[in-house]
Parts: structure tokens; C-alpha cells; sequence
């Protein structure tokens, strides 16, 4: 071979080697492109809450935080540098800080112009009231493996403090959603005295999902259990498990009994009144969600039996006129599965132009739907008044009109329990840009 040749295969094969990164790099730099556009389309390039914050100057370009996030287009790459491109999507995995290795990317509640309220707890979960503690969803941390992990670790917390052998309990257990069950079972592990109490029944806000929703979750470990190693499971199934769990560990839970009041006494220890009397205890941990409570619409007649704020069993509800309000993916996935039952007519009310902060699996069942003709969706609209057999409406145009509607599901949103927390002497505040701690 002659010398002359040797650096130019040397070339040759260094372009065979970089080539396919260099298609990859720019396929994906297409597709942040693509992705930024709709982002802006639809209002996803504003975040709602929890969401990523990538530092350029630290990023090294790995791609490892696209790879691993399992909400797509929430983040991507220019200029080699990964950026966040559609933050409203973004659901608190966490996933992208922790595959970072360089530390360029932080999780963070807010932003500079759009605050978010959430209550005061210190790392260990505790509030600024000693002895109660906040953790799960209404903490600002959702999903079934964080939740599992705050529970876990502050039962841990509240063993090595100490646990008594008589007297007040050593704590009491608000809510029975996945939080509430994971520190339930871990105080059950450790012998602790204590009783769980659900306003309804087991599984808290996920019972309000609708049917056949699919929970994202990760790998976690229940103490006198096993472990539950699925990523996706059906809302139904997952109820099935949580059952399963509850009856072959032995834990008590006290269902229909919400929590009325919480007072400190003055020796330090709580009473906890619920519907049906009081329990005394040194601790409270408080895992009712932030959805615990429903945001109304403020609109005469909404207090009537036909309108509700969740959908269980859509098998339920034939021959129907419908009406949703909402343009999340709870009032989508309700209004197509509302749809699909024999006889329904289903109106989708919604405030905003189009649908904007919805997964990208409901925006394209939610358009086939609609060109099918299977619902009507009726956008810059808003009600008025709901009454008996029709409901009031405005459009965007200031136009009011009517519609002879037999129930109503409305999915605005739940409201941060602000009052009772307050209540209970929890302190409030409103975060803009500040770092969570992703556990």
C-alpha cells in the first residue's frame, strides 16, 4: 500500500465512524425544531409547575436526559446542547436531573413571571408545624414512584425520632392515595402505632382517573409485599394491587372518614377530628393531594345531582346528553370514553381556542373523534348557568346560548387545599424558578 494512500483511508474510515452520529445529530436537532413549534402552537412552551431547567454552560450534550424521560418532547437538542422544549408536559419523573452527569439539569417549581403555592416542608417532609408532615402531590412531587419514595422515607424519619408504646398514637395518616399507602405500610413495617384514614377509598386521587387511563410508575419495593416492577398499568388494575396489597399485609384503613380539623395541642401531640370522632397522636402526615379538592365553576345550578367532578364507571351513563367542561387530558379522555358509550351525545366546552397542555396520544384520539363526528367540541366558550335539562353558555364572541344537557362533568382542575392547610397552621409559599428536591 502505498504511503500516500494511508491518510486518506485514515479519512475514510473517520468519516465511516462519525457519519451516523452526524445523521442522528441533525435527525434530532430536526426534530427540536418540529417540536418547538408545536410547543409554541399549543401553549406548552409554558410551564404549569414542576419542570426541567437545563444550565448551558454546564451541558456537555450527552442526550441523556432526552433518552430517559419518558414524556417525549419535553426536552431536546440545539447546537449540541440539550434545551427544554415543551415544559407544560413535563410530570416531576426526575429521571433527566438524576441521568445527568455533569449536574446541568435541575428540576424547579415555577418560573420568574408565573408562581407556584406550595406549602412549606423542609427536607426530612415535616411542615413548619413540628410533627406534621406533608408528603406525595400535595407536596408539589407527583407519580406513584415518588410518591412511594416520600412515604418510605418519612416513615423511616418517623421511627428513628422514636415511637412510644402507649399514650397518643405515634401518628395519624391522612389520605390513602399512593402516598398515604406507602407510609402507612413502611409505619406497618416498623411496628409503629397508628391508623390511616381516606375520605373515600383506597387509592385516593387515582380513583378519579378515567377508566383504562394508563399510571406511569417505577419499580418500587412494599414492605411485607414484594416488589411492583410495571411501568404502565391500567387504572383498574393498579386498584386491584393496592387491594391485594392492603388485605395480604393487614393494614387497617379507615374509608369514608375524611379529616375535618387538625389542632396542636399544647403538649406537642395532635387531635385529628374526622366525621366520626377524633384520634390523638404525636405525628399527622398529611397525603391528601393537591386534586383533593375540585375547582368549580362558580356558575348558578352547578350544585345540582346531574353535575359531577369525576368519572368512574362511563358504562354508567347511555342514552345521554352530555356536557364536559375542560380541556386537560382528564375532560378529553372523559369526554371520548363518554362518547363511546351507546346512545351519548357529548359537548366539550372549553375556554381556550384549541386544546393545549394534553398528551399527544389524547390530541390524536381527541381530533379522530372529532372529524368522526363521534363529539362536538366547543371552543372560546364558557357556562353560564346550569339548570334543569340545559345549560347556559357564552362563545367567545359574547354570544350566550343554550343546550338541553341531561349531566355535566366538569375538569377545571383541583385547588390546592389552602384553607384547611392554613387551618392547621401550614405556611404557604409561592415559588418562582425555585429548585425541587427530586428524591
Amino acid at each position: 500500500m502505498s504511503d500516500a494512500l494511508v491518510p486518506v483511508i485514515g479519512l475514510l474510515l473517520a468519516l465511516a465512524v462519525m457519519l451516523p452520529f452526524a445523521i442522528a445529530h441533525r435527525r434530532r436537532e430536526r426534530a427540536t425544531a418540529a417540536a418547538a413549534v408545536e410547543a409554541l402552537r399549543y401553549g406548552l412552551h409554558e410551564p404549569v409547575s414542576l419542570h426541567p431547567v437545563v444550565d448551558p454552560a454546564g451541558c456537555i450534550g450527552t442526550g441523556n436526559c432526552i433518552s430517559v424521560c419518558p414524556e417525549e418532547t419535553v426536552l431536546g437538542m440545539r447546537h449540541g446542547q440539550a434545551v427544554v422544549v415543551a415544559p407544560a408536559r413535563c410530570i416531576g419523573h426526575g429521571l433527566c436531573e438524576r441521568a445527568c452527569p455533569v449536574d446541568a439539569i435541575r428540576l424547579v417549581f415555577g418560573t420568574e413571571r408565573r408562581g407556584v403555592d406550595i406549602p412549606r416542608i423542609r427536607e426530612n417532609f415535616e411542615t413548619n408545624v413540628p410533627g406534621l408532615y406533608i408528603v406525595g402531590e400535595l407536596g408539589g412531587m407527583g407519580l406513584i414512584g415518588n410518591a412511594f419514595e416520600q412515604g418510605r422515607q418519612c416513615a423511616d424519619g418517623i421511627f428513628r425520632e422514636g415511637v412510644g408504646r402507649g399514650g397518643p398514637l405515634d401518628a395519624v395518616v391522612v389520605g390513602c392515595g399512593p402516598a398515604g399507602l406507602s407510609t402507612s405500610l413502611n409505619l406497618l413495617h416498623r411496628r409503629a402505632r397508628f391508623t390511616t384514614i381516606e375520605r373515600e377509598d383506597i387509592g385516593g386521587t387515582v380513583r378519579h382517573y378515567p377508566r383504562k387511563k394508563l399510571v406511569l410508575t417505577r419499580t418500587v419495593q412494599v414492605p411485607g409485599y414484594g416488589k411492583l416492577d410495571f411501568r404502565e398499568i391500567p387504572k383498574e388494575d393498579l386498584m386491584e394491587v393496592w387491594h391485594d396489597i392492603v388485605q395480604r399485609t393487614g393494614l387497617e384503613v379507615r374509608t369514608g372518614e375524611p379529616a375535618t380539623g387538625i389542632d396542636r395541642l399544647e403538649d406537642g401531640t395532635f387531635s385529628v377530628t374526622t366525621t366520626t370522632g377524633a384520634h390523638h397522636a404525636r405525628r399527622v402526615v398529611l397525603a391528601i393531594g393537591r386534586r383533593g379538592v375540585p375547582r368549580r365553576l362558580g356558575v348558578p345550578g352547578e350544585d345540582s345531582p346531574d353535575v359531577a367532578y369525576s368519572l368512574r364507571e362511563p358504562e354508567a351513563y347511555q342514552q345521554d346528553r352530555i356536557l364536559v367542561v375542560g380541556g386537560g387530558d382528564s375532560a378529553v379522555e372523559a369526554a371520548l370514553a363518554l362518547a363511546a358509550q351507546p346512545g351519548n351525545t357529548v359537548h366539550l366546552s372549553y375556554r381556550g381556542e384549541r386544546f393545549g397542555r394534553i398528551k399527544e396520544a389524547n390530541r390524536q384520539r381527541i381530533d379522530a373523534a372529532l372529524q368522526a363526528g363521534h363529539l362536538r367540541a366547543m371552543f372560546s366558550s364558557r357556562v353560564l348557568e346550569i339548570a334543569p335539562g340545559r345549560v347556559h353558555l357564552e362563545n367567545g364572541a359574547g354570544r350566550a346560548g343554550t343546550l338541553d344537557i341531561d349531566r355535566v362533568f366538569v375538569f377545571i382542575g383541583g385547588a390546592l387545599p389552602t384553607a384547611f392547610l392554613r387551618a392547621c397552621g401550614v405556611a404557604i409559599d409561592t415559588r418562582f424558578g425555585t429548585a425541587a428536591r427530586v428524591r
